[in-house]
């Protein structure tokens, strides 16, 4: 009687621990940002990108801020046309989840080559908060994911009636 109780006890104990729900492993994918541009009316576009954010939320939590390894540097947009475009940012271990913002962080080098002189371009407010671009893409786990931002620097660039640039920056993105 006591061996049929221990084995009944025993079979139970691993029906109970096989039921058991598994736990999900923290598990990675990968994103890479691309740069590109369509064609514009002036001969050179230079852009001062310094940092590129992320708003990622995921199981873990309910959305955080992360600060992708970025190229930081100035870019002349119009090379980046047909076809062709440059590794913005990039990150190897990213957590399960939607990017439901980014950010482009610019600094103050921004100026365009037009007519024969260099122009500089003022930003409103790309070197404090950021220039925001919404997006609901989805991180899975082993996943290299690339993300393309179209900077259209025909539409970005504003000439003031005081003859002064501004860079007011049309971004789509593209995944």
């Amino acid at each position: 009687m006591k061996r049929i109780l221990l084995t009944l006890a025993g079979v139970s104990v691993l029906l109970f621990a096989a039921c058991r729900k598994e736990a999900k492993l923290h598990q990675t994918g990968s994103l890479t940002v691309k740069l590109t541009d369509a064609p514009a009316a002036y001969d050179s576009v230079w852009v001062d990108i310094q940092r590129v954010e992320i708003h990622l939320v995921s199981d873990q939590d309910g959305g955080k801020w992360i600060s992708v390894p970025t190229n930081s540097g100035v870019y002349d947009l119009l090379q980046l046309q047909n076809g062709i475009d440059t590794t913005l940012a990039d990150i190897d271990s990213l957590a399960e989840g939607k990017i439901t913002q980014m950010r482009l962080i610019l600094g103050n080098n921004n100026s365009l080559y037009t007519n024969g002189s260099w122009e500089p371009m003022t930003v409103p407010s790309g070197s404090q908060s950021g220039i925001k671009l919404v997006g609901n893409i989805e991180v899975q786990a082993n996943q290299n994911l690339v993300v393309k931002l179209d900077f259209d620097a025909n539409q970005s660039v504003v000439l003031n009636g005081n003859g002064d640039y501004h860079l007011k920056p049309v971004i789509k993105v593209l995944d």
